[in-house]
């Protein structure tokens, strides 16, 4: 049986929380499934050592310039699709546009979340419902990230991760600005940690011009001589120093879903986004803005995340 999965969200964080459904419908007809998903979600490194998926298929849309975009790349995308000769296709959104594609592809039995129902779908109860309804399971959102463990144990020879010391990866990037917490907050954090803790601290971010600054601004301190900066490697690079870590410390973004599956405990600085997004895994731990209950978008709240509840936070996991 030859089986599709639609996962079109762009980003590594959305690949991650939808890797429990994907797994589960793997092991529900017992075969590894294939995957059509966006590039950008870096599926390619992230799930190179998942015996669930047979292969991924590389959706092509981009800014309305890629090869499955518009009418001709629809019919560009049926053309690809038919010569798998799926059985079944499990489409996670309620686009129109898919289900056509999936038939005009000869797809047999098409699964989808219900047509023009986009709007208000929480993330994780959506997919759950789903597959509850379709194939009758309960799927816990508990994501997992697979490693060969001789990368683990290669990557702590060459970047020399001392078990003694507390490894601590920071995810001081994020894919907007309100997400992105200042660095001021994270020095504050690790100049209390280093006081109690000898620590070492991996550095996780883009390569923007923002994003650059907040590590600049990090490595232009006494703390330097902690750090290491992994801004110029891949993230199959960086996945076995996470893995190598004790605890992290991140934004939301793609570095707190890759922690966190990778079963490392990870406290979330919730500045701008739903908190679902941060909380959806037994290994996060949110620390939302001072003066707010709840967080979501525009909640504006990066400058008010306290560096004493970080560490705090931080203890309770730690001891």
């Amino acid at each position: 049986m030859r089986i599709l999965i639609i996962q079109s969200r762009m980003g590594i964080g959305d690949m991650v929380i939808f890797l429990p459904f994907i797994e589960a419908i793997s092991k529900k007809f017992g075969t590894s499934v294939s995957c059509l998903v966006k590039a950008s979600s870096k599926s390619n490194e992230i799930l190179k050592d998942n015996k669930h998926i047979k292969e991924l298929i590389i959706l092509d849309r981009e800014n309305g310039n890629g090869k499955h975009d518009g009418l001709l790349g629809t019919f560009n995308l049926v053309k690809k699709l038919k010569k798998y000769k799926f059985d079944k296709v499990f489409i996670f959104n309620s686009s129109l546009r898919y289900n056509i594609i999936c038939r005009l592809s000869s797809i047999g039995e098409i699964n989808q979340y219900p047509l023009f129902k986009k709007q208000k779908q929480h993330l994780i109860n959506t997919a759950k419902e789903f597959l509850k309804i379709k194939l009758n399971l309960d799927v816990e959102s508990n994501p997992k990230i697979i490693i060969n463990p001789k990368f683990i144990e290669l990557s702590k020879k060459k970047f020399e991760i001392n078990e003694k010391k507390t490894n601590i990866l920071l995810g001081i990037g994020g894919s907007g600005p309100t997400k992105r917490v200042p660095a001021k907050i994270f020095i504050k954090f690790m100049k209390i940690v280093n006081q109690k803790y000898d620590c070492r601290f991996f550095l996780a971010t883009g390569r923007s011009n923002e994003e650059q600054s907040i590590l600049n601004e990090i490595i232009n301190t006494e703390l330097n001589k902690s750090c290491i900066a992994l801004d110029n490697l891949s993230i199959n690079e960086i996945l076995p120093i996470i893995k190598n870590c004790n605890i992290s410390i991140c934004n939301d973004s793609s570095f707190s879903h890759l922690s966190a599956s990778l079963g490392i405990k990870t406290i979330v600085l919730m500045a701008d986004t739903p908190l679902i997004y941060g909380s959806y895994s037994p290994k996060m731990f949110p620390i939302i803005p001072d003066g707010f209950e709840n967080v979501t978008h525009n909640t504006n709240g990066k400058e008010k995340i306290n560096p004493e509840k970080i560490f705090a936070k931080y203890k309770e996991i730690i001891n």
